[in-house]
C-alpha cells in the first residue's frame, strides 16, 4: 500500500465515527449540531411544579406548547430577563409536561443558528411537533439578527407549521447598540434592528430579578419539599456571595443544605 494511503487509512481509524442519525419520531429531546440530529441522552428536566415564582410564564408557555402539539396555530417565544430566573429550565420542564399530558412534542436544542434552514427542511414532513430551543441568544452584528429575523418571518425559508422557536436571552431586544469595533450604531438603526427581531416573536415572556422576600419564598419552597431546615440569614448570605438573588441561586442553596445534611434533592 502506498504510504499516503496508509496514513489516510490510519487517520480514518483514529477519527471518531459520525454520530448516528436519530429517528425524529421516537425520542423526547434532541440536539442539532453539525447538520446532524442527535438524541439528547439523559434528558431529565425538572418537574414543572418545582419551578417557583413564575406561574404566569408557566401558564402562558404551556398553553402555547399544547397548541403546537395539537397542530394548532402557535407562536415563536422569546423568554428574556434576569440570569438564573428559570428561563431555560422552564423550556425543558414545559415540554416535558406537555408530553406527560399526551402531547406529541419533542424538544430540539439548536447548537448553530446557520443550520436552522437545514433543520427546518429535516423536520417539515415529520408528523410530529417540535420546539426548537435556542439558549442564551444575543447578537453583536446586526446582520446576524437580520438572518434570524428572515427565518422567523418573511424569508424564503420560513419555518414549517410543526416547528416553533423558543429563544432565551438576557435582554429583551437581543441586539447590542454598539458594533464590536466600538463604533456606535446610529440610534434609529439600532432601535429598528432591535425591535424588528423582537417583534417577530408572537410571545415575549419577561423574567425579572427577585427581591429578598421573593428569593426567600423560593428557598422556603425548595427546602420544605426536601424537608430541610434553613436559616433565612444564611440564605441571604449565600445569595450575597453569589452576586444576586434568583431562582437558580435559591436552588443551589437548597442543594448545599442537602449536601451538608448528607442527603439528595
Amino acid at each position: 500500500m502506498d504510504p499516503l494511503d496508509r496514513i489516510a487509512a490510519a487517520l480514518e481509524r483514529l477519527a471518531p465515527p459520525p454520530p448516528p442519525i436519530a429517528d425524529p419520531l421516537v425520542h423526547p429531546a434532541y440536539l442539532w449540531r453539525g447538520g446532524v440530529l442527535e438524541v439528547a441522552r439523559g434528558w431529565a428536566p425538572r418537574p414543572l411544579d418545582a419551578l417557583i415564582g413564575i406561574d404566569a410564564q408557566k401558564a402562558t408557555l404551556l398553553d402555547n406548547l399544547h397548541r403546537l402539539a395539537r397542530g394548532h396555530a402557535a407562536h415563536d417565544v422569546l423568554l428574556w430577563g434576569a440570569r438564573g430566573s428559570g428561563k431555560s429550565a422552564l423550556v425543558g420542564s414545559a415540554v416535558d409536561r406537555v408530553r406527560r399530558e399526551g402531547g406529541d412534542l419533542a424538544l430540539v436544542e439548536v447548537a448553530d443558528l446557520p443550520g436552522l434552514p437545514a433543520l427546518f427542511a429535516r423536520l417539515a414532513d415529520i408528523p410530529r411537533a417540535f420546539a426548537l430551543f435556542v439558549d442564551d441568544l444575543g447578537f453583536d452584528a446586526p446582520a446576524d439578527a437580520r438572518a434570524l429575523r428572515s427565518l422567523l418571518e418573511g424569508g424564503a425559508e420560513a419555518r414549517p407549521a410543526n416547528v416553533r422557536l423558543l429563544v432565551t436571552a438576557n435582554r429583551r431586544h437581543l441586539v447590542a447598540r454598539d458594533h464590536p469595533d466600538g463604533e456606535a450604531v446610529a440610534p434609529r438603526d439600532a432601535l429598528d434592528d432591535q425591535l424588528a427581531l423582537a417583534d417577530r416573536f408572537g410571545l415575549s415572556l419577561g423574567f425579572h430579578a427577585l427581591d429578598q422576600d421573593g428569593y426567600l419564598a423560593i428557598v422556603r419552597a425548595y427546602t420544605q419539599a426536601g424537608e430541610l431546615p434553613f436559616d433565612p440569614a444564611d440564605a441571604v448570605r449565600w445569595a450575597v456571595q453569589r452576586g444576586g438573588r434568583s431562582g437558580r441561586v435559591a436552588w443551589q442553596y437548597a442543594v448545599e443544605l442537602a449536601g451538608r445534611a448528607g442527603r439528595t434533592l
